[in-house]
């Protein structure tokens, strides 16, 4: 070996979780060695090695010898994960879980819809089962939707996946169709709701015979309204206390659970009119009757946007409002706040419309959470909704054309006051202040016609409203100022503060209204109210008005109280 072709290499790692790199290949042992211990010294690696190199003559390949090793160790790669290849459904059994009715419900929904079924029926009626399997195409797609995807995941092929599923498909069949034809599924119409669910309290698969019972019991209704009626019948009927009315309430809840959660269900329920605001706000009070109708009563704004729910669905939401049926409203009320963090408008056509309905949604939705949902999802929700009122095309629409700058500056701080969010609230304040700050509002509150005073205390109204609407200070702060500076060019223009000092009135009158002037209540605070407590000091000093002050103290205590307010106001 010692006429063997060596050499030295130098190897870095640079920062965790790299791989090693090589940096210098050389034959001197000492300057690998050297060129090693310096790159650590200088921080520009986190480890790094040498290794000696010797050729094999026989072999021509390097025989590796690790001589120096600085640095963090070798990281071992973590071992992978062996992903689960079984699938998920093997047995006939395990297509009747919420997670495969779900996939089923997605799979044939074309079908499902054109037959008014849900996944619930099509599982446990012989008649469904026996529809889908000579309709051929629908369930050989389906299995085809479904296998593409897995076999791709799993690393199988695609053919073989299908067969795998035709031939559960096909036992799940084949044992529906079997326990007709030996009488094993029970009719409820003839033997009862309450017989049959203490009956079947014996058998092992008591769930599934009884979900056959009552899935036989609404193949002749014609409408999902005529299946929920049919439900809400069994319910009255149903076991009144113990097991088997846990039972079959159970039962009556997959099925309901089913038909609400499809939009073809829900809309023939709540109606086919209503716009997707409206439709929530049906699902709010079907979902929380109680809340909402204690709600309704005693705030006008919720009761203007709660559509009249249908005889039917006042029901239904009577039913719902027992603790049996819990999962059902907690879904409902899921299914509201998706649709509130999608993109679809509340109201596509009444931008006004629309705030006013999510007004009535939050305050519904929040007084009905706690058990049925979280407080913190709700208010993710909306923020996610209020995020889309103050874009620019909502703005825009919301505004319309035909609003003087008055009022859309008062339109505006109603948008404020109804989105929730601190980046939301942050943008409307935006589009208040780039209003306010524009040359047309000028324009328009100073060649108004209506009288200063009037103009004065729209202003100061604004003013406040600004101040109650949720900015914070740093926010409605420099609206405030600038509607002050409006105030006092309106002032100036009128020249009303003087007016009203040198008025041929009453002293107590004339100081009134300059003081209700300084303290914000009759013009905006800024130049105008400072003027105002200017005069009204001076008045004040006056000794003719001083001593008719005080032969009055009623009017004394009162102007005493004006002047405190106005000085506050300051």
């Amino acid at each position: 070996m010692d006429g063997a072709q060596v050499h030295f290499e130098v190897c870095v790692r640079r920062k965790p979780g790299s791989g090693w790199s090589l940096e210098l290949a050389t034959e001197d042992r000492t300057q690998a060695v050297s060129a090693a211990q310096e790159m650590m010294a200088e921080g520009r690696a986190i480890a790094v090695k040498v290794t000696k190199e010797t050729l094999d003559a026989e072999t021509r390949e390097f025989r590796s010898v690790s001589i120096l090793a600085l640095g963090d160790p070798d990281q071992p790669k973590a071992k992978k994960v062996r992903e689960d290849l079984e699938p998920l459904c093997v047995t006939p059994q395990d297509l009747y879980s919420a997670h495969a009715r779900d996939r089923i419900g997605r799979l044939l929904d074309a079908w499902l819809e054109r037959n008014r079924a849900t996944p619930f029926e099509l599982l446990h009626r012989p008649d469904l089962v026996e529809k889908l399997e000579a309709s051929g195409t629908d369930l050989q797609h389906a299995l085809q939707k479904i296998a593409i995807p897995e076999a791709q995941d799993r690393g199988i092929s695609v053919h073989e996946l299908i067969r795998s599923f035709q031939k559960l498909v096909e036992r799940a069949i084949e044992r529906l169709l079997k326990d007709n034809r030996q009488g094993l599924l029970p009719n409820i119409e003839k033997e009862g709701f309450a017989v049959a669910a203490e009956r079947l309290m014996r058998e092992p698969e008591r769930g599934y015979l009884l979900g056959a019972g009552v899935a036989a019991s609404l193949a002749s209704a014609r409408t999902w309204t005529e299946k929920v009626s049919r439900l809400l019948d069994l319910v009255d009927v149903a076991p009144a206390v113990g097991p088997p009315r846990a039972l079959a309430l159970s039962t009556i809840e997959q099925l309901l659970a089913e038909i609400l959660g499809s939009k073809v269900g829900l809309d023939d329920i709540l109606g086919h009119d209503l716009d997707l605001g409206g439709t929530l706000a049906a699902m709010t009070r079907l979902a929380a009757a109680d809340a909402v109708d204690a709600l309704i009563a005693v705030e006008p704004s919720v009761a203007k946007v709660m559509p009249k729910l249908s005889p039917a669905a006042e029901r239904l939401g009577r039913c719902l409002a027992a603790e049996d049926f819990a999962d059902v409203r907690t879904a409902i009320a899921r299914r509201v706040l998706r649709e509130l963090m999608g993109p679809r408008r509340l109201r596509p056509s009444d931008a006004e419309g629309e705030i006013d309905i999510l007004r009535g949604l939050a305050m519904a939705l929040t007084a009905a959470a706690g058990d049925m949902l979280p407080v913190d999802d709700v208010q993710s929700a909306f923020a996610a909704r209020s995020k889309t009122l103050v874009t620019g095309d909502f703005v825009d629409a919301f505004l319309g054309e035909d609003r003087s700058a008055r009022a859309e500056a008062g339109a505006l701080i109603w948008l404020v006051e109804n989105v929730i969010g601190s980046a939301n609230k942050r943008q409307a304040g935006r589009w208040l202040a780039a209003l306010i700050s524009a040359l047309r509002f000028e324009k328009d509150v100073r060649n108004s016609p209506d009288s200063p005073a009037t103009r004065l205390a729209n202003l100061a109204d604004l003013q406040r409203s600004v101040a109650r609407s949720g900015l914070v200070v740093e926010d409605f702060e420099p609206i405030q100022v600038k509607l002050g500076e409006l105030g006092g060019l309106v002032e100036a223009d009128a020249k009303l503060v003087a007016a009203v000092a040198k008025a041929q009135a009453p002293a107590l009158h004339r100081i009134s209204l300059l003081l209700r002037l300084a303290a914000g209540e009759a013009a905006p605070l800024g130049p105008a109210a400072d003027r105002a407590r200017v005069e009204a000091m001076k008045l004040l000093r006056q000794d003719d008005i001083r001593g008719e002050l005080a032969r009055s103290p009623e009017q004394m205590a009162q102007v005493r109280d004006m002047i405190q307010a106005a000085t506050l106001a300051a």
